[in-house]
């Protein structure tokens, strides 16, 4: 995809199987993006302190609550901001095909093809202004962040109630 001023927004994809990851990247890339890619939060961190992300898809092995843990600190100790969403894909724990945001821009998917996960990719790097890219910007816009938030004790609980519908 590429923004306003012509450069492409940039996907930090954290994956620690290599097929995978190469293959969301071919995917992605193929769709316009540039990829940089991570294959565990260490990766993630450096990756994303080098080039800043526009968005962080992560999918690492684990329970859901360890895996939304390790995104939130990527982004956090990155320091790109919360403007930056995480989408946390292929949690089994909600139903195939479903979309959950938990609060703190973080989103669960577990899309039933890649075109899901395409749309809601695209769906959330168009709310975010091209302005609030400038990590230190103060004429930077902020984009609208649910300012509900969900603890790492309250997702199990959240996890629960979505799979559950």
């Amino acid at each position: 995809m590429i923004r306003e001023t012509n450069t492409p927004q940039i996907i930090l994809v954290v994956e620690d199987v290599q097929e995978t990851r190469d293959g969301i990247e071919k995917l992605l890339n193929a769709d316009g993006y540039v990829v940089a890619v991570a294959r565990d939060e260490r990766d993630g961190i450096q990756s994303a302190r080098h080039q800043r992300p526009d968005l962080i898809l992560v999918s690492l092995a684990g329970l859901p609550r360890e895996v939304i843990t390790v995104a939130r600190r990527i982004r956090e100790r990155a320091e790109v901001g919360e403007n930056v969403p995480i989408v946390v894909f292929c949690i089994e724990e909600i139903g195939e095909g479903e979309e959950l945001a938990i609060g703190q821009n973080v989103h669960l998917t577990r899309p039933d093809n890649f075109n899901q996960l395409r749309s809601l990719l695209t769906r959330l790097l168009h709310q975010i202004p091209i302005a609030a890219r400038g990590k230190n910007n103060s004429n930077s816009i902020r984009a609208t962040v649910d300012q509900s938030t969900v603890t790492p004790g309250q997702v199990d609980s959240v996890l629960f109630l979505a799979g559950s519908k």
